[in-house]
């Protein structure tokens, strides 16, 4: 490992960043040094620039993974280098602001029903009811559902924080169905 990433893994330990996000960050300055096949404290602003334009038109990747990538080159050269790059010498991308769809009620209530077993159901149910991700559910304990609160404890969820969502009676009463039975 080169003196530069174990440096810009120790910033990125010192600020408590996940450890998928390090990994991605340096892959992401890796592939910038690699594509220019120079280290990457060699490079500025107008590789940056280069190198953005070529994740647009050569790599045809989204706005969202350029900002990713921008975000990493960011890091690198702000936190890790201490170089005072002015925001604009590594802009983001202008990205799309994209309302999420809604599902009516009757929606729903099909995609709930279309469950073949109350343990799926319960599943969909929980996942809706609370905006609780895929893993945060893997996770979910008895001992994190208080039904005299009408709380959920969702413990180390993205980014690794706790919070609490509300419990709703008719989850409430999903739930006891599945433990019960």
């Amino acid at each position: 490992m080169t003196h530069l990433r174990v440096k810009m893994l120790e910033e990125l330990q010192r600020r408590n960043y996940s450890h998928r996000t390090a990994k991605m960050y340096l892959r992401i300055v890796g592939e910038f040094a690699e594509h220019f096949h120079r280290s990457p404290d060699k490079l500025g602003p107008e590789h940056i620039r280069q190198y953005q334009v070529h994740l647009f038109q050569v790599k045809k990747l989204a706005p969202t993974s350029v900002a990713q990538c921008t975000s990493a080159l960011r890091f690198f050269y702000v936190k890790t280098l201490r170089r005072h790059l002015l925001a604009e010498h590594i802009p983001f991308p202008k990205l799309r602001k994209q309302l999420p769809t809604v599902l009516s009620r009757e929606e729903v209530a099909r995609l709930i029903d279309s469950a073949s077993n109350l343990y799926h159901r319960t599943l969909l149910m929980t996942l809706y009811s609370t905006g609780m991700r895929r893993a945060e559910l893997c996770r979910l304990k008895v001992s994190d559902i208080d039904s005299r609160r009408m709380m959920i404890r969702i413990q180390q969820g993205k980014g690794s924080r706790d919070r609490e969502v509300p419990l709703s009676p008719k989850l409430l009463e999903s739930l006891r169905a599945y433990c019960v039975g």
